[in-house]
């Protein structure tokens, strides 16, 4: 009980910071990205995910939109989904 209790307080503070970047685009894309799939995130996933918000804004973007090239150390399937997921206006 306790380790789920971990999860989803980690659910719900990365889900809070994929909603408050500071950057409009990324915070329309994560918050709906995070909102969309978070809950289904194991201990794996959420590692990769707060690996991924670590990283700025500006290569976030630029990763999702293909403006640049994901470096190999940022790649994983959490990224990978979060390319291929369609926000919806």
């Amino acid at each position: 009980m306790t380790r789920e209790l971990d999860l989803e307080t980690r659910r719900k503070r990365l889900l809070y910071r994929s909603v408050y970047r500071g950057n409009k685009e990324n915070d329309i894309l994560l918050g709906q990205f995070a909102r969309a799939h978070i809950a289904e995130f194991g201990a794996a996933e959420l590692d990769q995910y707060e690996r991924l918000l670590a990283a700025s804004d500006n290569e976030i973007f630029d990763w999702v939109t293909g403006q640049a090239e994901t470096p190999p150390e940022a790649d994983s399937p959490v990224l990978r989904r979060l390319k291929a997921f369609r926000v919806r206006f």
